[in-house]
């Protein structure tokens, strides 16, 4: 390393280098060079507009970041020692000091607390960043509402008269939204944040996307609990508008996906929920399963439920059998008859009870549930897009055209009768 590293006495400096690779600090310093030559700052230091620039972090979250990591100078010039320093804590320190910089990072206003308008403003960042070409303008309807369902996630406590989060609320809130957590742990990488990636939704040609329940927004927050590995295509298996609300018809949908699916309803109440199951949906007499699986909110607000361990209760799908302690359906975690989620065979009806499997509260307004849209989406890992492109993609679209000009010919054959 150059003079300027190894002369320097600040001993939160020398620790950070520690942590790192020889080779990867000759990358960063290579990198702040270029950056500090394209600030016209002699190579001395990086400025605001560089800095935001080049890690795509606008507005009051990259004004924040820079102030944290110029270590609150205000002088608008960030040396190497503050870049290194930075990294040091953000990405190479415990679980805690990264946490605690991330939520100083949301007290984009600087006064201490982090208030409803500071976690508004870094949501939109977040939205625009992730969802550069959603809407023509930044900010836009679309992008509001989903921030409303990020918001109402968060636990904001009275104090001394204000409504913030606390720190403790704030790690409770990145439990329930690890894509917000991801993207905003990992804003310092030198390539595009963790957490950033949307799952390709692949539907069937001539089916509006406004049908959807499952909009790009919901596949990001969904998919901000899984691997990077199942971020790749998900694939439209079932949609109750199309194919109607039948149990047999679902599971003869879903039958020639053997993998992970993303379940999705949204009731007469206009809750939207459901579950991540990792294993296919098969009929068994009990609970089956593995730890991968959880619940979700997406409307009114945005929650990820994971398995607690308090026990294996994960799946539930059973169907013809004639024992009242065996319920015909399908769903996720608690017991018999008191699920945390549940829809009947009939798929006219269901529940949602607070459970322990996922530590989840009830889904809904009320505990019992009436389906007004369900959708089932197979997960495409990597690795197989390749067999996708090359095949299966054109097979299913073409049945779903099939599919579609039957029931245009219904259509129409029950409207000249």
């Amino acid at each position: 390393m150059g003079n300027s590293e190894s002369s320097s006495s600040d001993p939160r400096f020398i620790a950070a280098t520690r942590s790192f690779t020889p080779k990867y600090l000759e990358d960063l310093k290579s990198l702040f060079q270029s950056l500090a030559a394209e600030s016209h700052s002699d190579h001395q230091y990086i400025s605001p507009s560089v800095f935001k620039k080049y890690y795509g972090i606008h507005g009051a979250l990259g004004d924040r970041m820079f102030d944290l990591i110029t270590q609150k100078r205000h002088d608008e010039k960030l040396t190497f020692e503050d870049l290194v320093i930075a990294k040091g804590i953000y990405e190479k320190g415990t679980r805690d000091e990264i946490e605690e910089f991330i939520y100083q990072l949301l007290d984009v206003n600087g006064d201490g607390t982090v208030e409803r308008s500071d976690l508004e403003a870094v949501l939109k960042e977040l939205f625009d960043y992730i969802f550069p070409n959603k809407q023509s303008e930044p900010g836009s309807a679309s992008h509001l509402e989903s921030i409303d369902e990020f918001l109402n996630a968060a636990n904001l406590s009275k104090d001394n008269g204000e409504c913030a989060m606390s720190f403790e609320d704030f790690k409770r809130w990145c439990t329930l939204l690890p894509s917000v957590r991801k993207f905003l742990g990992s804003l310092l990488r030198l390539s595009d944040p963790a957490g950033s990636q949307v799952p390709h939704l692949l539907l069937p040609e001539n089916l509006d996307s406004k049908m959807l329940l499952l909009r790009e927004e919901y596949a990001w927050h969904i998919g901000g609990a899984l691997s990077h590995q199942e971020l790749g295509e998900w694939r439209l298996l079932y949609h109750s508008a199309v194919h109607g609300l039948s149990f047999s018809t679902f599971l003869g949908k879903i039958s020639n996906s053997d993998g992970p699916t993303v379940f999705i309803i949204k009731d007469n109440d206009g809750y939207i929920y459901g579950g991540y199951a990792s294993q296919p949906w098969e009929r068994h007499a009990d609970f089956y399963g593995d730890m991968k699986s959880f619940l979700f909110q997406l409307y009114p607000k945005a929650s990820i439920y994971r398995p607690t361990g308090a026990n294996n209760n994960i799946q539930w799908c059973a169907m013809n059998f004639s024992s009242e302690s065996i319920p015909n359906g399908i769903g996720f975690g608690g017991r018999a008859n008191h699920l945390g989620l549940f829809l009947s065979a009939n798929f006219d009806q269901g529940h949602t009870f607070p459970c322990t499997t996922f530590s989840s509260p009830c889904l809904s307004k009320t505990d019992r549930i009436c389906p007004e849209v369900i959708e089932c989406w197979g997960v495409v890992p990597k690795g197989s897009e390749e067999e996708t492109h090359n095949g299966l993609k054109g097979s299913v679209l073409e049945r779903f055209k099939e599919e579609r000009n039957m029931l245009n010919l219904v259509g129409l054959a029950n409207s000249s009768q």
